[in-house]
C-alpha cells in the first residue's frame, strides 16, 4: 500500500467513524491524498465537474427520487394497496402478501428501496399492526425485505449509477433486473405463506365483487406506469434517462391533477425532500471520482485484475468472491460506497474473465440489497425503525428466513447467469 492511498484510507475510516456524511468524508479523503502526494487540490474540481458533468445518465437520478416522493405524499400507495388486496388478499397472511405484490409494483415506478419502505411499507406495516396476528417484528420484516425488490424490478436507481460507472447498458441491466426481481417476490411469498400457516394468520375480509371496478378503477393509472416506462425504453420512443422524466411528469399528474391529493404546502415539501435526497447522492458521487482517481492513478483496479489472474479464479470463483466480499463489507459501508469505490476496482478483473457486465451488475445490486437488511448498518432497518419504532432486533428475529432465501438465490444467479441474462438476450442485448 502506498503512502497514498494509506493516507487516503486514514481519512475515509477516520471520517466515518466521527459520523461525517459520507460524501463529505470521501471528498476529505481526496483532498489527504492529494496533499500527500502533492498534487494540485485543483484536481478535486475537475474531476467532480468532470465526471458529472459527462455523465448523461445521472440525471436519471433526482428524477427518479422526485418522482417516488411525488407517489409518497399522494394517494398513489393507498390506491395500489387497495388493488393488490383484491389479488392475495385472501392467501393466508394476506396483508402481508400484499405487501409483496404491492412492492413489486411500486418497484416498477420508483426504483428505490428506501421509498417503497417509506411509502407502500407504512401503509401495509399499519395495516398488520392492528391485528394481533401480526407481530412488530414479523410486519416490520416482511416490509424490509419486500422493499429490496425496488432497485432489482426496473426501473432502478443503484443500476443506472452502475450503468454510469461500467459503461453498460442501462436498458439491459433493467432487463436484466426482472426474472431476478419476480423470483424474489415469489420467493417471498412462498416464505409468508408457509409462517402464515404455522401461525394461523388471518386472511383478509372477501371485498364484494360489486367494489371491485371502483378498486380497479382507482389502480388503473398508477399501475399504467410500469407499462409506460418499459414499453417507452423497449420500443425506442424514449431512453431509460428519458424515463426518469416521464416517470416524474406521471407522477406529478396523477398526485397533483388527477387525484388531487398534492396541496401547494405538500408540493413544495416534496421538492425540498427531493432536493435534499438527489444533493446526498450528488455529493456521494462527487467523492467517488476524486477517490476513484486515486485508485486509478495509483493502479489499483489493474492490481486487482493481475490478482485475479494470478489467482487463476474462474469465472464462478471471482463472482463467489465478489459476493463473500460484499457481503462483508455490506455488514459496515454503506451502498453508496460500495457502488462507486468498490465495483470500479473490480471491473477490470470481471472484465478480464469475461464476466458479462449486465449479469455482474444484478448480482453487485441484489449483494447491497441484502447489506440493506442485516446489521449492523442495514439502512431499510433504520428506516424502518425510524418510522414505526419497531425494534431492529425484533425485525431482525422475524427477518431471518427471509435473508436465508436472498442468498440462496444470490448463490443461485451467481451459477446460472441465464436467470439474469434470457431475458435481456431474448430482447436483443448480446454484448458482454
Amino acid at each position: 500500500m502506498t503512502s497514498g492511498i494509506l493516507v487516503l484510507s486514514l481519512v475515509l475510516v477516520a471520517g466515518m467513524a466521527l459520523r461525517m456524511p459520507i460524501g463529505f468524508s470521501m471528498l476529505a479523503a481526496g483532498i489527504a491524498y492529494l496533499i500527500a502526494k502533492q498534487q494540485d487540490i485543483g484536481l478535486v474540481a475537475e474531476q467532480v465537474g468532470n465526471g458529472l458533468y459527462n455523465s448523461y445518465v445521472l440525471l436519471a437520478v433526482p428524477l427518479f427520487v422526485f418522482a417516488a416522493n411525488i407517489m409518497n405524499a399522494g394517494t398513489v400507495s393507498e390506491r395500489i394497496f387497495d388493488f393488490c388486496r383484491i389479488l392475495v388478499g385472501r392467501m393466508r397472511g394476506g396483508l402481508a402478501q400484499v405487501d409483496i405484490l404491492v412492492s413489486v409494483v411500486f418497484s416498477g415506478m420508483s426504483g428505490s428501496a428506501i421509498a417503497d419502505a417509506a411509502g407502500p411499507g407504512l401503509v401495509t406495516i399499519r395495516q398488520m399492526l392492528k391485528k394481533p396476528e401480526y407481530s412488530r417484528g414479523f410486519a416490520g420484516a416482511v416490509v424490509v425485505a419486500s422493499a429490496t425488490l425496488g432497485p432489482i424490478i426496473p426501473p432502478s436507481i443503484p443500476m443506472v449509477i452502475y450503468a454510469m460507472v461500467s459503461g453498460a447498458s442501462v436498458g439491459a441491466l433493467f432487463l436484466g433486473g426482472v426474472v431476478p426481481g419476480f423470483l424474489m417476490a415469489i420467493l417471498m411469498m412462498v416464505v409468508v405463506h408457509f409462517i402464515a400457516v404455522k401461525r394461523n394468520m388471518p386472511r383478509e375480509a372477501k371485498i364484494p365483487l360489486n367494489e371491485w371496478p371502483a378498486i380497479i378503477y382507482r389502480g388503473a393509472l398508477p399501475l399504467s406506469m410500469p407499462i409506460v416506462l418499459l414499453g417507452g425504453i423497449y420500443s425506442g420512443a424514449f431512453t431509460p434517462t428519458e424515463a426518469a422524466a416521464v416517470a416524474a411528469f406521471h407522477a406529478l399528474i396523477l398526485a397533483g391533477v388527477v387525484y388531487r391529493a398534492l396541496t401547494w404546502r405538500t408540493f413544495w415539501g416534496v421538492v425540498m425532500e427531493s432536493t435534499r435526497g438527489s444533493a446526498v447522492i450528488t455529493m456521494i458521487l462527487a467523492g467517488s471520482f476524486i477517490l476513484n482517481y486515486a485508485f486509478t492513478a495509483e493502479g489499483v483496479p489493474q492490481a486487482m485484475a493481475l490478482w485475479v489472474d494470478s489467482m487463476h479464479f474462474s469465472q464462478i470463483g471471482f463472482l463467489l468472491m465478489v459476493n463473500v466480499m460484499f457481503l462483508v463489507l455490506g455488514c459496515f459501508l454503506d451502498v453508496s460506497v460500495l457502488l462507486l469505490v468498490f465495483v470500479p476496482m473490480l471491473l477490470p478483473a470481471a472484465k478480464l474473465l469475461g464476466v458479462d457486465l449486465v449479469h455482474f451488475g444484478v448480482l453487485v445490486v441484489l449483494n447491497m440489497m441484502i447489506g440493506l437488511i442485516h446489521p449492523p448498518f442495514g439502512m431499510l432497518l433504520f428506516v424502518t425503525k425510524a418510522l414505526t419504532g419497531i425494534p431492529i432486533a425484533e425485525m431482525m428475529k422475524e427477518g431471518w428466513p427471509f435473508l436465508v432465501m436472498l442468498l440462496l438465490l444470490l448463490l443461485a444467479m451467481t451459477f446460472f447467469p441465464q436467470i439474469v441474462l434470457w431475458l435481456p438476450q431474448t430482447m436483443g442485448y448480446g454484448g458482454k
